[in-house]
């Protein structure tokens, strides 16, 4: 019979005494009756190794199997130390403060510490200045415990309190953990309240916090970066921008930790995060800004754009009609790639990316100015429906990088995907901006598209990137190295190879029907090997003392029976005709194929191994070749071996099968679209009672 659900069984120890197993009723109440003589206290308040209080309130989460120890009450716990911390010897009081700090992380005590106005205490001790070493870092310690249960407002606290944690912080040479504890309350200060931000941003600042970032200690780094991340967050609009310059120097310092050997934790990860997405957040007050048509200067970072693509100076106002200047601007405007080409402006009014695009397009031209004239004028000298706009293409790119980098958008909690690269050049994003827009250009060529591809352009763009940024790379050189090796011929292979390993393509049926296939394919590929040695090839003739510029022919009779062969004086222009071909080998008399260094006439040349075959025939004949190249080489070993029934095992037989039984089996499968493929056959039906079926 299972035991009742209201019964745990408990290890329950003292010390000085042997633990026992005691079974406790979750529902009676607890009485002094249950528990042996010798246990000295007539309640149980318990205590696992985490410092969890069990009293009569949450006894019904205590588990089966726990080990507990007695203990005394929270309320008297908490008073105890109390007393305990404000003792005069300074040993009684750093062991009252270590066990404080302890206890402090279970809720229930705290509740009762802080009943004792046990807060106002601790800051009281740390604002008299008196303790120094263990005894500040424990009170510290205590101190953040208790405030991390939520129980007491942080609005509460004194400027005197505020400005000596901040003096911890911005001493040159402070205990480690000390300054770790005060960083955890300045940033719990700057997040939980308003006022709270004002006064730490009084006392302390990120020029203060940047050289904590220039240590070793990885937890001191992290609380540091935790800091700066708070106040960026709380920081009204006008003082983020002052502060900009401090936060891409916070992002080099950053640069040195993700460089360095040791492996970043999940706290300093998320920490991370938050910090490239404030990064962004500075990105997104451009981007959320509406270009005016009317706006002169805007509109001369357009004429900026212009003048360095084109090389054209400045016309003054009365130079030449009206109608012919905007005739002339029109035609650049054109060539640059702009939608509307009378009024540029316009382009920049849509929100996103609004006037980030023109900055990263400025940023382009002045930057990397060669790459900027060279894409412009490219697009510019072709065809109207093959031209890559860099204009539209530059405002498309903006907004896609701002979707796959999510500028903008607040931090989450849950998110731990940080890009270090981002941390290593002050206009970082402007430069992977620089490095996609010439991506996006090459794949246009690549693609071969024109206008009406554009949208199949940005999406095999944002599969380039998304895929080089999947690989975390430390920084742009590192991006840039990652893309060159995503081409797009390289996409179709990588979107073709996960096609094929799809779940779809795994299956039991699947596989049943490429293994049906194969043969035919098979078959269809040992027909063309034949075809093509029926066509014939030329060989160049090898020579017992050296190599002559000679030739000789060789192709297999439409019978596939016999092989004709003999010498040529020059290289022909198309098939030679059997006739004129006097040598004969019938293909009956083939012994066997042989290839490379085994080749009787590489023994003493230095003719390229991976080119040479020979046929064995009648005792020890042999007939030697030299392939003109690698292809040639496949088609007619592959062809001999299918004359002789062997095995085809070029490397060109295995890819042209991928590609062939591949593009069978979409074909066949083209039908079944979103249609569930079972696992196994449907069961077969049973017989008929009879087999009349005749309509009387």
């Amino acid at each position: 019979m299972p035991p009742p659900a209201d019964i745990v069984k408990v290890a329950i120890e003292w010390p000085g005494a042997f633990p026992r197993l005691m079974e406790i009723d979750q529902v009676r109440s607890r009485r002094t009756r249950s528990l042996p003589h010798r246990w000295p206290f007539p309640s149980l308040p318990c205590v696992q190794d985490t410092f969890k209080m069990f009293t009569s309130d949450n006894r019904n989460d205590i588990k089966n199997g726990s080990i507990l120890r007695l203990t005394t009450s929270p309320a008297q716990t908490a008073q105890q130390l109390h007393e305990r911390i404000q003792s005069s010897s300074m040993d009684a009081k750093l062991e009252a403060l270590k066990d404080l700090a302890s206890a402090s992380r279970d809720i229930t005590f705290a509740q009762e510490f802080i009943n004792l106005d046990g807060i106002s205490l601790l800051t009281q001790m740390v604002e008299s200045g008196t303790d120094f070493g263990d005894l500040l870092s424990f009170t510290l310690t205590a101190f953040v415990e208790l405030m991390d249960h939520g129980i007491v407002s942080w609005d509460t606290f004194s400027v005197a309190f505020i400005k000596k944690i901040a003096s911890y912080v911005n001493k040159s040479a402070m205990d480690t953990a000390v300054l770790q504890r005060s960083l955890a309350i300045l940033e719990s200060m700057v997040l939980n309240s308003q006022d709270l931000y004002q006064k730490v941003a009084q006392e302390i600042t990120i020029g203060q916090l940047i050289p904590h970032l220039q240590g070793t200690d990885q937890d001191i780094q992290t609380y540091t970066i935790a800091v700066i991340n708070a106040l960026f967050l709380k920081a009204p609009e006008e003082k983020r921008q002052v502060d900009s310059a401090f936060h891409c120097l916070t992002a080099s310092c950053v640069c040195n930790i993700i460089r360095s050997a040791r492996p970043i934790n999940d706290e300093m990860a998320h920490q991370l995060y938050v910090l490239q997405v404030l990064t962004f957040n500075l990105l997104e007050d451009r981007m959320m800004t509406k270009m005016d048509p009317q706006d002169q200067a805007q509109r001369d970072i357009i004429f900026e754009l212009r003048r360095i693509a084109f090389d054209v100076e400045c016309e003054p106002n009365n130079s030449g009609s009206i109608e012919k200047r905007k005739s002339m601007y029109t035609r650049d405007y054109k060539k640059l790639g702009f939608i509307n080409h009378v009024n540029p402006a316009v382009d920049f009014t849509q929100i996103p990316p609004g006037m980030l695009a023109l900055d990263n397009m400025l940023y382009l031209a002045k930057h990397h100015q060669d790459a900027y004239i060279r894409i412009v004028l490219e697009n510019s000298s072709r065809e109207d429906k093959h031209e890559c706009p860099f204009g539209r293409s530059s405002i498309e790119l903006t907004k896609m990088l701002c979707e796959i980098l999510k500028v903008g958008e607040l931090p989450s909690e849950n998110c731990h995907d940080f890009h270090p690269m981002f941390f290593t050049h002050d206009r970082s994003f402007k430069e992977f901006f620089c490095i996609c827009i010439q991506l996006l250009n090459k794949t246009w060529k690549e693609m071969r598209a024109t206008s009406e591809d554009f949208n199949k352009v940005m999406q095999v763009v944002r599969e380039q990137i998304m895929r080089a940024l999947a690989a975390k790379p430390n920084s742009l050189d590192q991006f840039k190295s990652r893309l060159q090796n995503l081409s797009y011929t390289e996409i179709l292979k990588i979107r073709q190879s996960e096609r094929m390993n799809q779940e779809d393509f795994q299956s039991r049926p699947i596989q049943e029907l490429r293994e049906k296939i194969q043969p035919e394919i098979m078959e269809l590929i040992k027909q063309q090997r034949l075809n093509r040695l029926c066509e014939g090839t030329c060989f160049r003739k090898i020579s017992c003392r050296r190599r002559q510029d000679k030739f000789w022919y060789c192709r297999l009779s439409p019978n596939h029976k016999v092989l004709h062969y003999g010498d040529l004086e020059e290289h022909p222009q198309g098939e030679v005709p059997h006739d004129s071909l006097q040598d004969k080998l019938p293909v009956a008399d083939i012994k066997a194929v042989v290839t490379g260094k085994d080749c009787p006439h590489m023994k003493e040349k230095g003719e390229v191994l991976e080119l040479a075959f020979s046929i064995l025939y009648e005792s020890d004949e042999y007939l030697n070749f030299i392939a003109p190249d690698k292809h040639e080489y496949c088609v007619w070993t592959d062809g001999l071996n299918a004359l002789l029934g062997k095995e085809m095992t070029s490397e060109f037989t295995k890819s042209d099968l991928d590609t062939l039984l591949s593009m069978e089996m979409k074909l066949r499968l083209l039908d079944l679209e979103n249609i569930q493929i079972p696992e196994a056959p449907p069961p077969i039906p049973k017989e008929p009672s009879n087999y009349d079926f005749t309509v009387k």
